[in-house]
This record gives structure tokens, sequence and C-alpha cells, in this order.
């Protein structure tokens, strides 16, 4: 099969699937998710995992197998099939655990390890991860305490941030996975520096947005109101801003967070950078909880994945839904598409 034009097979992105913790929710929404013809027809795809479990998924699901199948050891960009499956046959994990374990933690690490080198030699064009066991990592002896923290160390990056998406709302966080009552001891202006940077960048390299409007969330209630509530609007934010201003960022605020999302709905900003996690979270997961996705920014490479985890509870039983991760997969493959067409217009 061959489509005419800039959407040939030869010329379409190739996207890396892995398939989180065995264990978990993960075989069956990538199942689901790429059984929808339209994804398929929109990329070429390398699932990182086992191929036992996406046929147990598949069969639960009703799904006919549409997948080729390759030993991993040989990734290629040039397989002729739009979807086959990476499989890493050495790991079994038994169809009645359905909790966190060592092997699923070895082996969902070697999935992820695997596709970002595959990316970074160019072997794929973007990684969309399934969601991983923090606890599966921890049991099979791994010191990352997630997908981010892992990225940024195999790739070298100094700087990683979290960015989310729901429908038009693009979000990152200054501050990430910190007890509420710890922000205070590491809020610094090059934490709130960082993502507004980050983001800006982002936004022009991914989403071709030439001069993104950056809306910055207060911490504080009614963003300090000139101290009364806080100073961290005047020590941290304001400075923060200021240097990303004398980057050429455009960035406003600090807003109050009560009304800077509504805003940012109505089209007045780009992206916001929210200082902690759930200022973020709630706004994003109220928009849009099922098709809400997580993208790693700072990275050399293009990482997205859904926003929730691995629903060991439901594992099996055919009820998890597949939004999250076909929202993932569409907005990998249009961030690799908008790259590939910038680095053509500026090559030209």
């Amino acid at each position: 099969m061959r489509t005419n034009g800039n959407n040939s097979i030869t010329e379409q992105p190739v996207i890396g699937v892995t398939m989180g913790d065995p264990a978990g929710i993960g075989p069956e929404i990538i199942v689901k998710a790429l059984a929808d013809p339209a994804i398929r027809r929109a990329a070429k795809f390398v699932v990182f995992g086992m191929n036992e479990q996406l046929c147990y998924a598949a069969d639960a699901a009703e799904i006919e197998p549409f997948w080729g199948r390759h030993q991993h050891e040989k990734i290629s960009r040039e397989y002729p099939f739009k979807v086959v499956v990476a499989d890493y046959d050495e790991y079994s994990v038994p169809s009645w655990v359905k909790g966190p374990s060592k092997l699923a933690g070895e082996a969902s690490t070697r999935f992820c390890l695997d596709a970002i080198d595959a990316a970074r030699d160019g072997i794929i064009d973007a990684v969309v991860t399934a969601p991983i066991s923090k606890k599966s990592w921890k049991l099979a002896g791994e010191d990352w305490p997630g997908h981010t923290e892992m990225l940024a160390e195999r790739c070298k990056s100094p700087r990683k941030v979290m960015m989310f998406i729901a429908g038009p709302l693009k979000v990152a966080l200054a501050t990430i996975h910190e007890a509420l009552f710890d922000v205070r001891n590491k809020f610094t202006i090059g934490c709130v520096f960082e993502p507004i940077d980050l983001l800006n960048d982002a936004l022009k390299q991914y989403f071709d947005i030439e001069n993104p409007r950056i809306g910055v969330a207060a911490l504080n209630p009614h963003a300090g109101e000139d101290g009364q509530f806080g100073d961290e609007e005047q020590r941290i934010i304001s400075p923060a801003m200021l240097l990303a201003q004398e980057h050429g960022i455009n960035c406003l605020g600090p807003f109050s967070a009560d009304t800077l999302f509504w805003r940012a709905m109505q089209g007045e900003f780009d992206g916001v950078v929210a200082m902690y996690h759930d200022q973020g979270m709630i706004p994003v997961k109220l928009l849009d909880f099922e098709g809400a996705v997580n993208v790693t920014i700072g990275i050399p490479i293009i990482r997205t994945s859904p926003a929730h985890g691995t629903a060991f509870d439901i594992t099996g039983r055919n009820l998890a839904n597949p939004a999250s991760m076909k929202a993932a997969i569409t907005t990998a493959i249009q961030m690799a598409k908008t790259k590939k067409n910038l680095e053509c217009r500026i090559e030209n």
C-alpha cells in the first residue's frame, strides 16, 4: 500500500510506542489506539514491547492482530509493515500478575531505553510511552522516579520540563513532584525561568507559533496582593519573567491562577506556566480528563504519553479507554511533522 503526495508511506513519520508496564493497561490502550485506521494512515509505528501481551489484549478486545513482528535486537526504520512489534520475547509476565513486579520493571525499562536510543539515532521520529509503574522500576533496581528523569539522563539533557496538553490548553510546570509545603524551599528564579524558556522553544519548534504568548501563573492567591499573601511573585517570579523578556520571550504575568487558565482558553495566551503540579494539572484534567497528553520538553527528541497511570485494577478486563493514548500518538505525529517542515523551510 502506498499513498500519494506528501503522505507516501516512505515520507510518513515513524513513531515508536513503548508498551509500559506489561501488567498494566499499556498493551490494551496501544492495541485499541492503533486499531483505528485513521491513526494507522498517518504514520508508521514500531511498538517496543511483548507480542504475547499485545495478543492477549487484542483477543480480549476482539481485535484481529494487525501488526507484524520482528526481534527487537535489529530495530529498523524500513520494516515492510505499517505497524511492527519489536518483540522482547525473552521476557514473560504471567497474565495473572496485576500489579508491580521486578520483571515488569526490568522489561518496561528496556522498552524505554531502546526507544530513546532509536529516537536519538534517527530510526524513529518520536517516542510515545505507555504508563509505567514507578514501584516496578524500583523493584527492578532503577533510580529514576519516572520517564522524565530517564529521558533527561539518557539524552544528556541538563534541562527538562513537563508540559501537558488538553485541547487548546498547553501548560508547563515549574515544579513537578514536590510536596506542596516543600515547594517554597525549591522555588528559585531558575526553576521559573526554565519552563518559560523551554515552553517558548517548544511552541515555536513543534507547534509552529512564531511569537508565542506565554501567561505566567502566580504562586499565591490574588498574585500575592503586593506582598500581603506572600512575596514570591516579587522576589522570584517577576525577576524570572524579566530574564525571559530580556531573551526576547513574550511572557506576561504573574497572573492569579484562578483567572489565567480561563484567559488562556479564550485565546489570550498560547501557553501557560504553572508554579506547582496541581495548579497546572487540575485545569488540564478538568478540561480533558480522558484525552490529556504529557509532553517532555527540553530534550532533543519528541516524547509524548497519556496523562494517566497503569490502572492495574482494570488490566485484562477490556475496560481501558484509549483516548489519551490516541491523543498522545496524534500529538507526536503532529510534532514530528511540524519539526520536519520547519527544518525544510530553514534549509530552503
